[in-house]
């Protein structure tokens, strides 16, 4: 059984930094990518950052620039940095892990999410 845990969230002012962390444990065959995805109150859950296991990384439009998201092969991690945070960055972060658990079965697992608040 995969699992996903996620710390770092909390309360900051704009224009503040705030780091995420993800790990995952559990029968990971082969991992394809891991990702966060956030969710506000009242919208969909949106991808904000991604990164594959051939280390090519990709971010929404809203954060490119200020999100850079990283990985430990190592610990089956992955990072996410934010800094220059505004207002409209405040939502329920998930961390995001899509992997095969054996040479044929794949799925995509969650985190149970961590809130990151934005505000003065």
């Amino acid at each position: 059984q995969v699992q996903l845990v996620e710390s770092g969230g909390g309360l900051v002012q704009p224009g503040g930094s705030l780091g995420l962390s993800c790990a995952a444990s559990g029968a990971i065959f082969h991992w394809v990518s891991m990702g966060w995805y956030r969710q506000a109150p009242g919208k969909e859950r949106e991808l904000v950052a991604l990164i594959t296991s051939g280390h090519s990384t990709d971010y929404a439009n809203s954060v490119r620039g200020r999100f850079t998201i990283s990985r430990d092969n190592a610990k089956n991690a992955v990072y996410l940095q934010m800094s220059s945070l505004k207002p409209e960055d405040t939502a329920v972060y998930y961390c995001n892990l899509r992997a095969y658990v054996d040479p044929k079965n794949w799925g995509d697992y969650w985190g149970q999410g961590t809130q990151v608040t934005v505000s003065s």
